[in-house]
């Protein structure tokens, strides 16, 4: 399963930072589609716990955004649409806060024309 999700400041009418990505449960990994603002990698790993999805780096323990709320069990349900989200500014390496929000999901497989998830 696919979903995907927004990433976006606690007021998106002020602050216009934002970031468009995959989660790709199957694998667990995820993959930035678009963004501006919020800068992370191009792709990482998804670490789940207690309610609170943590996206890091390929093969790195450290959380380099967390979204609070995120759950997706082995029945393949979603524990919540939207939460809140924090992760770390590129140039101050201050703690930043805002919001995600469930934009769409893709329950069919997903079979990459390119193996960007290659192990």
């Amino acid at each position: 399963m696919r979903l995907t999700i927004l990433i976006n400041g606690p007021d998106p009418t002020v602050n216009h930072d934002y970031a468009v990505l995959w989660l790709d449960t199957d694998q667990q990994r995820w993959s930035r589609e678009s963004h501006d603002g919020i800068e992370l990698p191009a792709w990482g790993e998804i670490r789940d716990a207690n309610g609170v999805t943590a996206l890091c780096a390929p093969r790195e323990n450290e959380p380099l955004c967390t979204l609070r709320g995120l759950h997706v069990n082995r029945r393949q349900e979603i524990s919540s649409a939207h939460g809140d989200a924090t992760w770390a500014c590129e140039t101050s390496h201050a703690q930043m806060e805002g919001q995600w929000r469930l934009q769409a999901v893709d329950r069919q497989a997903i079979h990459a024309e390119n193996a960007l998830f290659a192990g």
